[in-house]
């Protein structure tokens, strides 16, 4: 599974990172969300999402075994993660981040809360067995 997203036609309103901070922290603290909208200014698509594609590079470099690829998508065991950060600098596109309040990586879920927020619909999750149709 992964996230599709239509870059294009996101408008930066970060809402998607509100949803993602208070389905998975109960906060409203954006910092938290395992999905980020980064500006850039002068390129055709003016924001990029920032999101975990589920490589699973990550996985191969955690020394602890606490990720792990559970029903497509890549899941960190909070109880096996010691948050040394090797895991961090794996990321090839910069999806894992930690946080001060939190004891282990932060990486998007795939929960689909915001897929479902979304006021331009530019998220979708997709199955590994589909091919270009978002899931339901």
């Amino acid at each position: 599974m992964r996230m599709d997203i239509d870059m294009l036609r996101c408008t930066g309103c970060k809402l998607c990172q509100v949803v993602c901070s208070v389905a998975n922290f109960e906060e409203n603290n954006p910092k938290k969300a395992g999905i980020r909208i980064v500006s850039k200014l002068f390129t055709e698509a003016r924001y990029e999402v920032v999101v975990c594609d589920q490589c699973g590079e990550c996985i191969d470099a955690c020394p602890f075994d606490a990720i792990r690829l559970d029903s497509g998508v890549v899941t960190i065991d909070p109880e096996l993660c010691t948050n040394c950060g090797v895991c961090v600098d794996a990321c090839p596109n910069g999806a894992l981040f930690t946080h001060p309040d939190v004891d282990h990586p932060i990486k998007c879920i795939l929960c689909g809360e915001c897929e479902k927020l979304c006021p331009r619909g530019i998220l979708g999750i997709l199955a590994a067995s589909d091919e270009g149709e978002v899931a339901d």
